[in-house]
């Protein structure tokens, strides 16, 4: 008997991510398959036994992928682990994250994505859900899938009666869903670039916003940036967060007199905003304006409404919310953390600086598309021009996140404590946040980062200056030899 690999660096917090032949090969993606049906998968369909019906009332998991050269063959190989352990495996082939989600969520199983999201080309990795598009994290199940595949490779996957593998195309499915949650077709005519940067959004916009899944036509003119499917990403990485790749759609926008430009990440269930100015949008600009978009439609059935914001959006996000009669929730950043309490507080939306969006009507999981549509029905229903209607989003000035890297992770955050604590509100939810917003109207908050030796920086205030200053601080005590 062999010793048992570590697989600590490849199935992460959250996901799981590494080098394509280096840390993720077809044995492991294999022994992945098959610990996710035993600790996730095979106790699921125990507890609900009318799961997987698709499959005549097998266990069954749906699985889709990305677009990169690895991802068809490491589908292959995870429903070969699933299979092993007698859980038949539906494949819907190329999809993005949030297209994996509907598919779990209409078909009530659980899922596996094939992705590395925004990684460079060299990277792959999964994402997994349980029914529903349920989350499966650190703390949800992925410990107990990473102790086991680590114990398959090393002794084998055990074997039950071999489970089926079917297709099926779900895209169309998919795209009539979302149109169904956000209606477009009384909007007025937008002209809309959209960069895919080679990756799912590709895939995805033609059939959603377009008709190449046979939907019916939009008052939308679609502009198109790298939509060729290419998983190694020859014009800029699919990395939307560093604004280097957002510098051609920015571009682009002013070019053709946009009203609007969308950016999607590797999966494309992040999307990112340029106004008719060619101005980046915050996520939590965006937050404010989808919140207060179902915020509304909730009150107007008669409920109050919860959206749940993480720790570092703008403290508009709250206040806006609140004011509009919403109850704004703070939550660790992180989408495992925030739709467990999407789901047990039955928020109807919920939104993070990273630009990943959550909706109660979409599985309570993240959608990418579904925020670019509020995004475009939102613009569409009036008749000024984007920024004039995200200003009153954005009053404060924010740092962005910033990372230093340190040898004391530890250490640093209590240097950030000693020199800004006093007199200051000051929580430990996620990192450390430290409020002064009834004094100099300012908050930051510093978090160490799960994998690498780093702290992040975020800092917003009222006034310019003063976020510059306790940005620069902060940045020296932190930096502090």
């Amino acid at each position: 008997m062999s010793a048992a690999p570590d697989l600590s660096g490849l199935i992460k917090s959250y996901d799981v991510r590494g080098l394509v032949g280096v840390d993720l090969t077809d044995d492991v993606a294999v022994a992945i398959g098959a610990a996710f049906a035993s600790a996730i998968v095979l106790p699921d369909a125990a507890d609900l036994p009318d799961a997987g019906a698709e499959s005549a009332g097998a266990p069954t998991v749906v699985i889709g992928h990305d677009m990169r050269d690895s991802s068809p063959g490491l589908a292959r190989a995870i429903a070969r682990g699933l299979n092993a352990r007698g859980v038949d495996a539906i494949h819907i082939g190329l999809c993005s994250t949030d297209g994996l989600y509907h598919a779990s969520g209409v078909l009530d199983l659980p899922g596996v994505m094939v992705t590395a999201s925004h990684n460079p080309a060299a990277y792959n990795g999964m994402k997994l859900c349980r029914s529903r598009a349920r989350a499966v994290g650190e703390n949800s199940g992925l410990a107990d899938v990473r102790t086991l595949a680590e114990r398959y490779l090393a002794e084998g996957v055990p074997q039950s009666e071999p489970g089926s593998e079917t297709e099926r195309d779900m895209l169309a499915e998919y795209g009539a869903f979302l149109r169904s949650l956000v209606p477009l077709d009384g909007i007025r005519p937008l002209r809309v670039v959209v960069d895919a940067a080679n990756a799912m959004a590709g895939h995805t916009v033609p059939a959603v916003l377009g008709t190449e899944a046979g939907l019916l036509q939009l008052p939308l003119e679609i502009i198109p940036l790298y939509f060729e499917l290419d998983g190694t990403f020859p014009n800029h990485e699919p990395n939307p967060l560093d604004e280097e790749n957002l510098k051609d759609l920015q571009a682009a926008v002013k070019e053709h007199n946009a009203d609007l430009g969308l950016a999607f990440d590797g999966d494309a269930d992040r999307c990112f905003v340029v106004d008719e100015k060619g101005a980046v949008v915050t996520a939590s600009a965006i937050t404010c304006l989808v919140g207060l978009r179902e915020t509304a439609r909730e009150l107007a059935a008669g409920n109050t409404p919860t959206v749940i914001h993480n720790l570092i959006s703008s403290r508009a996000v709250q206040e806006q919310l609140a004011e509009a009669g919403a109850i704004p929730v703070r939550s660790r950043v992180g989408h495992s953390f925030i739709k467990a309490e999407m789901a047990s507080l039955n928020a109807v939306f919920g939104g993070e600086h990273s630009a990943h969006f959550y909706f109660r009507d979409f599985f309570y999981a993240d959608s990418g598309m579904l925020a670019a549509m509020h995004v475009l029905a939102a613009l569409g229903e009036q008749t000024g021009p984007l920024s004039e209607l995200l200003e009153p989003y954005a009053p404060y000035t924010a740092s962005g996140e910033i990372n230093s890297r340190v040898t004391d992770v530890t250490a640093a955050t209590e240097r950030v404590r000693a020199r800004f604590a006093a007199g200051a509100h000051v929580d430990e939810m996620d990192g450390l946040t430290i409020d002064n917003w009834t004094d100099e109207r300012w908050w930051l908050n510093v978090r160490p980062s799960n994998t690498e030796p780093l702290l992040r920086l975020n800092v917003e205030a009222a006034i310019p200056a003063v976020m510059e200053r306790v940005r620069d601080e902060a940045l020296a005590v932190i930096r502090e030899v």
